[in-house]
């Protein structure tokens, strides 16, 4: 009995050791993501569709009807962060990122990587939210409406 009594301790022990454990977040402290991610048992999964950009200006035409890419970046991960607290979940807990980015005319037709940039640098890596996320940034040649520049979906990890 003394022994049943160990092994059921040891075993919740383990277990609460298991789901203690925390997400893993590594790569050069200095880059505005990580390289790698790690998510231990214990955590849900959230997988937020890729969102696009509200309107900012509906008698507008093209980018104008959206905004620059900072801008659309900003309306972007808003939505974002509105879908994840609708599960429970915030920006901190976003574990990977996927960023389509349209060229810019303004640009020459190339993606505005910088512009990106200023608006994710404002949700992640900050003093009042230092996770981030493992991530790509492609440039693609089109979205699902005309003047649309950023599309942006992610993955996140809560504990359960």
């Amino acid at each position: 009995m003394k022994r049943l009594i160990a092994l059921t301790i040891a075993a919740g022990a383990l277990a609460g050791a298991a789901h203690a454990q925390e997400i893993v977040r590594g790569g050069n402290p200095q880059s505005p993501i990580a390289s790698v991610v790690t998510v231990p048992a214990g955590y849900d999964m959230v997988y937020v569709s890729g969102m696009t950009p509200p309107v900012i200006d509906d008698k507008a035409t093209g980018v104008a009807r959206y905004g620059d890419t900072k801008t659309q970046t900003l309306g972007v991960l808003g939505r974002i962060e509105a879908a994840l607290k609708s599960q429970g979940a915030t920006m901190a807990d976003v574990v990977m990122m996927r960023v389509l980015l349209v060229g810019d005319p303004a640009k020459e037709g190339k993606m505005d990587f910088m512009g990106m940039m200023e608006g994710y640098k404002t949700y992640f890596g900050t003093a009042a939210q230092p996770n981030k996320p493992a991530r790509i940034t492609s440039q693609i040649t089109g979205l699902v409406a005309d003047g649309m520049l950023v599309e942006i979906e992610v993955q996140a990890a809560k504990k359960k």
